[in-house]
């Protein structure tokens, strides 16, 4: 299997940076074949404009949907996200991993997918949801949290998990037409003890051993 591990931390010796270097060890380990984007380390540019592109369609006005649609029929994506998006392509499983910021993925993460997912490559023409470019492959999200588990419940602070991740899962991830695994959720790691975040890392990656026949979720409309 083709994993494609995306890691969005800007410190390598976080918890997050563990979870990156578990992962690539225990798939790599496994027979699987990872590629990376380490997005801080290769100082991704997450802002999307005309740098996008090797040339215009429009010089005069920029509607990037009309750009990445031209890029996709020419060949016209600079190299370096024709890099990034060549590394999706080729995924058969997708993680991405990340701390929580603002309810979302940070930033640099964000551009990435704002940047990668261009028209004609990861939808378009009909090319959405059951139908989406990415069928057939599947994702994750692996994340941390600086709230408790109690605080993202339905009666809790920050209110449902499940909701605070739908806008990834469905308008990103199955928009496009991945295939939803259940997120891999480690909350408050800054407050548990050595020993207990050393049995998180192993409980991850003894669920990656087994990852090629998990049942993805069924995120939906609702």
């Amino acid at each position: 299997m083709k994993v494609l591990i995306v890691f969005a931390h800007p410190e390598p010796r976080s918890f997050n940076g563990a979870l990156f270097d578990t992962a690539i060890a225990t798939l790599r380990g496994a027979g699987h074949h990872v590629a990376t984007s380490d997005l801080y380390r290769m100082a991704f540019d997450p802002v999307s404009d005309r740098r996008n592109f090797i040339a215009a369609k429009d010089p005069d006005y920029l509607k990037l949907q009309i750009e990445e649609t031209h890029a996709t029929e020419t060949r016209g994506f600079v190299p370096s996200l024709e890099a990034e998006i060549a590394k999706v392509e080729a995924a058969d499983l997708m993680i991405w991993q990340f701390p929580l910021w603002w309810f979302s993925v940070p930033a640099v993460l964000k551009g990435w997918a704002d940047r990668v997912f261009a028209m004609g490559r990861a939808y378009g023409r009909g090319h959405v949801y059951e139908t989406g470019m990415f069928r057939g492959k599947r994702a994750m999200l692996s994340l941390t949290t600086g709230g408790s588990p109690e605080a993202y419940t339905a009666d809790g602070l920050h209110g449902d998990m499940a909701a605070v991740l739908r806008p990834i899962h469905r308008g990103i991830l199955e928009f496009t037409g991945f295939s939803v695994l259940a997120p891999q959720i480690h909350y408050q790691p800054v407050r548990v003890d050595a020993a207990e975040r050393a049995a998180w890392l192993e409980a991850w990656a003894g669920r990656l051993r087994g990852i090629e026949t998990e049942t993805p979720m069924a995120v939906g409309r609702y």
